[in-house]
């Protein structure tokens, strides 16, 4: 189960990611790009197939909601399917940048 993977969050001054490892060494990322000091733009998610239909995707676009919440940041989510997810999830509107 995907559940108990753990989702990490890796940045490199502007540039960074979350990022799923399963066991077999396959990794699921989002990847963001932070402008400033107030804003991220969510611009890319990859999950393979042996991850697909498991939620994973979510759970990151998730993750970063919850990470933006708790810095006082805002999200561009630019990537097509983090942008689905916030149409889905319209309680995450509190970091959405409009």
């Amino acid at each position: 189960m995907t559940d108990d993977l753990p989702i990490n969050r890796e940045s490199n001054g502007a540039k960074g990611r979350y990022v799923v490892r399963g066991p077999d060494g396959a990794e699921a990322e989002m990847t963001y790009t932070s402008i400033g000091e107030s804003q991220i733009i969510i611009d890319h998610t990859h999950v393979p197939e042996e991850f697909r239909g498991q939620g994973i995707g979510v759970r990151m676009v998730a993750q970063a909601v919850e990470d933006a919440r708790a810095a006082g940041k805002k999200i561009i989510p630019l990537c097509p399917f983090a942008a689905t997810q916030f149409k889905r999830h319209p309680e995450w509107g509190d970091v959405l940048r409009q």
